[in-house]
C-alpha cells in the first residue's frame, strides 16, 4: 500500500514580487528565496509558500478566495509582526475560537485570506466540537 500524497506548495498570487517578498519575510520571521523573477519561496516546514506573480504563467491576478493557515509556536510574535508587515486587513487581537484554536486572521497587501494559529491549539479533526 502506498502512502498518501503529501502537500507541498502552495500558491499565494501577487501583483508585486518585491512588496509580497518584503510582507512574507517580515510576517514569516525569514527571508526566503527567489527563484525566479516573479516567484519567490518560503519553506515553512516542507510546504513551500510560493508567492507568484502569475505574468506569463496563466491566468491573471486574483487573490485566493479561502484561507491559507500557518501554525507557530509563538503566536503572539506573529502577530505584532503582521502589524508591522503592510497587511491589507488585519484582525484586531489573537481570539480563541469555539473550536478551541487560538488564531489571528488577515489578508496580505493582495487581499489573499491568511490565518496563523498557535501550534498547541490546532484543531484537524480528530476530536468532536460541539
Amino acid at each position: 500500500m502506498s502512502k498518501p500524497p503529501r502537500l507541498y506548495r502552495v500558491i499565494l498570487p501577487a501583483s508585486d514580487i518585491k512588496t509580497a517578498t518584503h510582507f512574507y519575510a517580515t510576517v514569516l520571521g525569514f527571508e526566503g528565496k527567489r527563484v525566479s523573477e516573479g516567484r519567490h519561496y518560503f519553506d515553512c516546514g516542507g510546504t513551500i509558500l510560493a508567492c507568484v506573480v502569475p505574468e506569463g504563467e496563466g491566468p491573471e491576478f486574483r487573490p485566493n478566495i479561502d484561507h491559507v493557515y500557518f501554525a507557530g509556536d509563538d503566536l503572539e510574535a506573529v502577530f505584532e509582526r503582521a502589524k508591522d508587515a503592510g497587511c491589507d486587513w488585519l484582525e484586531d487581537s489573537i481570539e480563541t475560537r469555539p473550536w478551541d484554536e487560538r488564531s489571528f486572521y488577515a489578508r496580505d497587501p493582495f487581499g489573499n485570506p491568511i490565518c496563523f494559529v498557535d501550534e498547541t491549539t490546532l484543531f484537524t479533526g480528530q476530536r468532536y466540537v460541539e
